[in-house]
Order: C-alpha cells, then structure tokens, then sequence
C-alpha cells in the first residue's frame, strides 16, 4: 500500500552512519558549509565528526505547523433511499479536523514560508512554531495544487532565519542529504540519508510528477520540510511516502526547489501559477523508438504531435523530434519536460535543445498560457 502524503491529522540520525558520512565528505571534499569545518568537538582525544555545526546555521529556519480548519465529505447515508427519505439526510457532512505539518522560512525579510498545498489544504486557522518556541498566526499567501506547494506569510515575525535556496538541477544520484521536520508532531527532526533517485514520477498524486527521490526518513508530519543538502542550501520541499505500514521504508519524495521556485514566484505575484504552454503531446524515449528514430540516446522526450499555431509549431518543432534539454539542463523524460514547461512563467523564453535525424539544435520558444489556450498543460 502507497501512502502518497507526508503530512499527518490529529529521530535521531544514525552515529554510524554519520561518521561515514563526515568521513566520506572530509575526505572527498564535498564541502560542508563554512560553519560545519569550523571546528570538530573531541572525545578521548581525538576529533569526532559532526553535522551539529551546520544544523545550528539552518534548523532556525525550519518551522512546525499547526492547522485547524472543515471538510466536507460525502455522507453515506445519503445514498441509501430509505434513510434519505425519512430522515432528511444531508448530501455532505462537514467534518472539523487538526494537522500538523513542516515549513521552511525562506524569506526572513517578508516572513515568507514554503509548504505543501496539502498541508493547509482546506485549513482555516495556520500557526507556525519556530525552532525558539515562538509562535505565530500564518497567512496564506497562495497555493498550488499542481506543484504541491503554498506559500505562507507569518504575522509580526522579525528576527527570522532563512535558508538559502540551492540549485535541485545540479543534484546526482548519491549526494548527502538532510530532511528536517516534525515527524508524527514530535517536534523538530533530523534525518539523513542520500539522493536515491532523480526524475521519479508515476505516484499518482494527480499533479506534476518530477520528484527527488531519498532514503533520508521523510514521515507523516514531514511535509512541507526542507531537504538540505551538505552546503546547507534547500534543495527540495518533502511532500510523499510510500510505505506499507504508514511509516518510513527508505522511500521518500522531494519537490525539487527549482520547480518550487518558479511556482513561488508566481503565488507570490499573482497568487497562482499559471501554466505554462508548449502545444505539443509528449512520451518517453524508450529503446524501442530509438532504434526506430535511429537516435544512440538513452533519455529524452519524444514529440507525439505539435499543435497548430502553438508556440512549439510556430518555433518550428515537428514530430518525432527528440527533445533532450531546456535552457542546457538536460531532460530525462516526459513528466520531468512536463514540470518544467507547467511552472516556466508565461510570455518568457526558453531554449529547448533537441535532435532530427542525428542533429542536434537548439531553438528559442515563448511559453504561451495553457489556460488562453484551454489546455491542461504542455
């Protein structure tokens, strides 16, 4: 059984897995943060290694939310004749509910905080708690049911800390990583682990697909929380589980922070995104088509069809191109193209980079408004 979402209605991170870790990063110079080489604490002796250092620079800017709110669910009842008829039953109940979930402040200036959609979904009433025991009423600034992400403000907050964004399209399969959150409303939670896989999709959120995949213990509660990496930058927003049992199996998902970010910057200036449009039907590139496109590419995405007078015809692309990258960042596949282009602002350009008949070329296309074209998105 798939539980889909880290959030929850009502640890402690591995010694031995820590000093491999600072072991394996010392040694290889990943580089840590400034503040996590300052200095390593001694015990018989000898320098231990540690990642208290830099957790103290980012946990400030992790925050534990709280919402109340009703929902309305169908009434059961209501389907049955009999009950319908003599008791006049209500079509819908409305439920009052509380959850708990994770955030992570990333302007301190502005008070602005990042979240999952499903956190503060249907929620009326939004409190953030920070790492200092401080608390404050959050105003929600928007939301995005697609991305999975909402955008928080905190009221009379000052002295904030804000975690600085990374960059999630630099990210390989066996970088460390950190999530922090509130585990099952425990209270702040440091978990760590590695990038397991990039480009995941096929969960069935019923939204875009392109997820971080981690080992890193993500658990109900844990949604809306930071993934970090060793440089203490954010590079994604904890947002799933899968698991059998309604905890931790070692596979988590992760909302990658340059996807975040484009939806954040259309919340926060027009308090939605609107999606982006390219007017073409997309598949993967599997084995099978290319040896039949003649293509020696592994990964890419196949065009399907282009739309008439689309932004994708009138740059001039044609079926059975291969596209394989947008603006030098290389695609993997379908779900990966299809996040992208959803959340790319309307009317600015992007450089998608693609190859016919053995050649590769690389074109500008202005990203038109899937809702002026009534679309659903690429």
């Amino acid at each position: 059984m798939a539980d889909l979402r880290g959030g929850t209605r009502a640890g402690l991170v591995s010694w031995a897995f820590l000093a491999g870790l600072c072991s394996l990063a010392l040694v290889a110079g990943l580089g840590f943060a400034e503040p996590a080489q300052a200095t390593l604490p001694e015990f018989a002796g000898q320098q231990v290694p540690t990642l208290a250092p830099l957790l103290r620079d980012v946990t400030p800017a992790v925050v534990n939310i709280a919402v109340r709110g009703k929902i309305r669910e169908e009434n059961p009842l209501f389907q049955d004749p009999f009950f319908r008829q003599f008791f006049n039953m209500p079509r819908q109940l409305e439920e009052e509910f509380q959850a708990t979930g994770s955030g992570v402040i990333v302007d301190a200036q502005r008070g602005y905080v990042l979240t999952n959609n499903h956190v503060v979904e249907h929620a009326s009433d939004i409190e953030a708690t920070t790492k200092d025991k401080r608390r404050f009423k959050a105003r929600l600034i928007g939301r995005d049911s697609y991305t999975d992400v909402a955008i928080l403000q905190l009221q009379g907050a000052s002295g904030l800390t804000a975690l600085p964004f990374g960059d999630s399209d630099r990210l390989e399969v066996g970088d460390f990583v950190l999530a922090i959150g509130n585990p099952f409303g425990l209270g702040q939670t440091v978990t760590s682990g590695i990038i397991s896989g990039l480009g995941r999709s096929g969960l069935g959120t019923g939204g875009y697909e392109d997820f971080i995949q981690t080992d890193a213990s993500i658990n109900p509660g844990n949604s809306g929380g930071p993934l970090v990496d060793l440089h203490g930058q954010l590079i994604g927003i904890n947002t799933a589980i899968v698991t059998s049992g309604g905890g931790n199996v070692g596979i988590g998902f992760a909302v990658p922070i340059n996807a975040v970010r484009r939806a954040m910057d259309q919340i926060v200036r027009y308090g939605e995104v609107n999606r982006g449009f390219l007017g073409v039907s997309i598949q993967d590139l599997t084995p099978a088509l290319a040896q039949a496109l003649h293509t020696s590419r592994r990964e890419g995405v196949v065009i399907a069809s282009v739309q008439a007078n689309s932004p994708a015809a009138r740059a001039g692309l044609r079926p059975s191109d291969i596209i394989v990258a947008v603006d030098g960042v290389p695609i993997r596949s379908a779900a990966e193209l299809r996040s992208k282009i959803g959340v790319t602002a309307v009317n600015s350009d992007v450089q998608l980079t693609f190859e016919r008949g053995g050649e590769t070329r690389t074109v500008g296309v202005r990203i038109a408004s899937a809702k002026s074209a009534g679309a659903g998105g690429m």
